[in-house]
C-alpha cells in the first residue's frame, strides 16, 4: 500500500458512487477515527497521525472526497456532497466497527466540513464521542479582490470548470522535507490535486459564510490546533471562531511555528500524544 494502509476498500456514497477508503487498523482497535482530507489532498494523506493512533489500539479510516480521487483538478457540484458523502461514511463507519467510539477528525477544508457535520448531520450521534480539528479553514489566508468574489457566481455559472490561477504553496504545508517530498511525488503522480475549477473554490467560499454566528451553538467535546505560521487559512480567524465554543467542551491549541498540516509538522508527535489523552 502507497501510505502503509492495512487495507484499501470502497463504500456507497451518495447516489451510489464508490469512494476508496483508506483503513489503518491494530489487531482489535478500542475506537475508531474518522478521518476528513484537505482540499486537493487524499485520504491517504493521514498516513502520520494513522500510524501513530494504531500502534495505541485506535483505528484510522479516510475516504477519498468527491473530486479528490485521481484528480489533478478538483470539481465538485457543491459543498452538500461533502456532507451528505460523509453521513454515508459514518453508517459506513458503524457497521465495520459496531460499538466502538468514533472521533471525527478533520484538517483544513476536512475541519470546514466536519464543523458542517457536526452543527448538522453528525449532531447528536452518540457514537460521535468528540471532534478533532486542525487548521480549519473557516476563513482564507490569503485575500481574494472583492472584485472576484462579486464575479465568483457569474464565472461559475458561464464556466463552472474553469481553473482558477492557483500559486503553489506545497512547500509551505510543513517543516518536515521527507513529507514535503511525498507531496510533490503525489501531485507529479497525479494522486495530489494541483488545480481547482471556479466552481469548488466558490463552493468553498459559500461554506465559510455564516459559519462564525453558529458556533457558539457547537454541541460535543472538541479538540482543535491551529498553526500560528499557516499560509492558507486564516490562523486568528480560525481561533476566534473555535474559542467562541462554549469552553468547557473546548481544548485549544496553537502553535506559532507550525505551518498548514500541524499532523505532519516536526512537533506532531506532541500534538498526537495530547489528542490520544484528550481522547482517553
Amino acid at each position: 500500500m502507497r501510505f502503509s494502509e492495512d487495507r484499501l476498500t470502497e463504500f456507497a456514497a451518495a447516489q451510489g458512487v464508490l469512494r476508496r477508503v483508506h483503513v489503518w487498523q491494530p489487531a482489535a482497535p478500542r475506537a475508531v477515527i474518522l478521518a476528513i482530507h484537505g482540499g486537493m489532498a487524499h485520504g491517504g494523506d493521514y498516513v502520520t497521525p494513522a500510524l501513530y493512533f494504531r500502534q495505541h489500539g485506535i483505528a484510522t479510516v479516510a475516504y477519498d472526497l468527491c473530486g479528490h480521487q485521481d484528480a489533478r483538478r478538483v470539481d465538485i457540484p457543491g459543498f452538500a456532497t461533502f456532507l451528505d458523502d460523509s453521513l454515508l461514511f459514518l453508517q459506513w463507519v458503524k457497521q465495520q466497527y459496531p460499538g466502538l467510539p468514533i472521533y471525527v477528525m478533520g484538517h483544513s477544508m476536512g475541519a470546514l466540513i466536519a464543523t458542517h457535520l457536526g452543527l448538522g448531520h453528525f449532531a447528536g450521534e452518540t457514537a460521535i464521542k468528540g471532534y478533532i480539528l486542525s487548521s480549519p479553514y473557516y476563513v482564507n489566508a490569503i485575500k481574494v479582490s472583492p472584485v472576484l468574489l462579486a464575479l465568483a457566481g457569474v464565472l461559475e455559472a458561464l464556466a463552472p470548470r474553469m481553473k482558477v490561477p492557483l500559486a503553489s504553496l506545497t512547500d509551505q504545508l510543513t517543516h518536515d522535507s521527507a513529507i514535503t517530498a511525498r507531496h510533490h511525488d503525489d501531485e507529479r503522480d497525479g494522486i495530489r490535486a494541483t488545480e481547482i475549477t471556479v466552481r469548488f473554490g466558490n463552493a468553498l467560499t459559500k461554506a465559510q459564510q455564516g459559519l462564525a454566528a453558529r458556533m457558539p451553538s457547537w454541541t460535543a467535546p472538541l479538540f482543535a490546533v491551529v498553526a500560528g505560521a499557516d499560509q492558507l487559512a486564516d490562523a486568528d480567524a480560525a481561533e476566534a471562531m473555535l474559542k467562541s465554543v462554549p469552553a468547557s467542551l473546548l481544548t485549544y491549541q496553537r502553535y506559532p511555528q507550525n505551518f498548514h498540516e500541524n499532523f505532519n509538522e516536526l512537533n506532531r508527535e506532541q500534538i498526537f500524544a495530547d489528542i490520544l489523552q484528550w481522547m482517553q
